[in-house]
């Protein structure tokens, strides 16, 4: 009787998939080696991708994709969403490696997720079966990025999330020192690649060795937090409320509309079209809104509380300014309180000089 070649084990590894290219390419290198790979993504709700493309008009020929879903079925692997929204504040108003140029916590932010896939190494009967993971996996390449991509910061990284040697990155991986599935012999390290830098070009000539020709663009990030506007609206609401706080509706209300603040005590988030007046519609019980009926307008919502009815007048002329009527001598708004009582104001609609453009957040 002849006795056959023992089954070699065939070894798997979690990628952190954010739907750009770099990811998508770590994951074709490892399988080219035989290595079984699952990705996981992570909600923070500071996500680019889909959201405002889906509101605006002027975006409706932008991708509306979520990105890492199609990564994950053009690579043919299995996608673990992970909502970490409420976990990650702590990262957000806490960053122990402070925030790069604006209120992105990038290298934080990447200690976090690393450390989230670590611990899913351990959870294999949650989230594969009998079989865990081996190793995990990303896209960083050494230099692309200021705050977490310098090769100084890789092994802080490592150490800070805890996983330590059991973290491979596949596209600089020649650049530093040997983790412990190159040492083991589960991943060919001649086989690994040695990018480095902001210059895409090698990644683009590994894509079009794989057979990629559709992914996400890498200009920009993915995270709103890299975003001055984004990161100056989300220090504003921290500063009026006099407290480092957010929930997910205020993240997702600062990626819309106009936002005046003509008092330190309350705001307006003004729809500046269509799809932001729909989009706002869903926070009408929420907050007091203002809304023009003697012509077409914006969808307002008060963020805070106002002080007199001056105000209140102050808050309507401004909303109208942006309505059809701004050039009328009066324009009847409607103000409609969260539990839907609503009063018909007429007011004349402020003049461009009366919106103070140290109002504008």
């Amino acid at each position: 009787m002849t006795e056959s070649a023992p089954q070699t084990l065939q070894r798997r590894a979690i990628a952190l998939v954010s739907g750009g290219l770099d990811s998508m390419l770590a994951v074709k290198v490892m399988q080219e080696q035989g290595i079984h790979v699952e990705g996981v993504n992570f909600f923070t709700g500071f996500c680019v991708e889909g959201h405002t493309h889906a509101i605006r008009k002027k975006d409706q020929d932008k991708n509306k994709r979520n990105n890492a879903l199609w990564v994950a079925e053009q690579l043919g692997i299995k996608l673990h969403i992970v909502d970490i929204s409420e976990e990650y504040k702590d990262v957000v108003l806490n960053p122990k490696h402070g925030y790069g140029a604006n209120l992105n916590p990038c290298l934080d932010c990447k200690i976090f997720m690393v450390n989230k896939a670590t611990l899913m190494l351990n959870k294999a009967r949650e989230l594969a079966g009998e079989k865990g993971f081996d190793f995990i996996i990303t896209g960083e390449v050494v230099g692309q990025r200021p705050k977490s991509q310098r090769k100084e910061t890789m092994p802080i990284i490592s150490r800070e999330s805890g996983a330590d040697d059991r973290l491979l990155r596949p596209l600089s991986a020649k650049n530093l020192p040997e983790t412990l599935p190159e040492r083991e012999g589960w991943v060919d390290r001649n086989r690994l690649h040695d990018f480095s830098g902001r210059n895409r070009k090698p990644q683009m000539a590994l894509a079009k060795r794989f057979g990629l020709d559709d992914f996400a663009q890498p200009a920009g990030g993915c995270c709103f937090l890299t975003d001055e506007s984004y990161s100056r609206k989300l220090a504003d609401l921290w500063q009026a409320r006099n407290e480092r706080r957010y929930e997910l509706d205020d993240i997702m209300l600062l990626k819309v509309g106009r936002h005046i603040r003509p008092a330190p005590h309350y705001k307006l988030i003004i729809s500046r079209e269509e799809g932001e007046n729909r989009f706002l519609e869903g926070y009408r019980y929420q907050f007091t809104s203002i809304t023009t009926s003697s012509c077409p307008g914006p969808l307002a919502l008060i963020d805070g509380t106002l002080a007199s009815d001056d105000e209140l007048r102050q808050a309507a002329a401004i909303v109208a300014r942006y309505s059809k009527g701004r050039t009328d001598d009066e324009v009847v708004v409607e103000v409609r309180d969260p539990s839907g009582v609503a009063r018909q104001l007429p007011v004349r609609p402020a003049t461009p000089d009366q919106v103070a453009p140290e109002w504008m957040v």
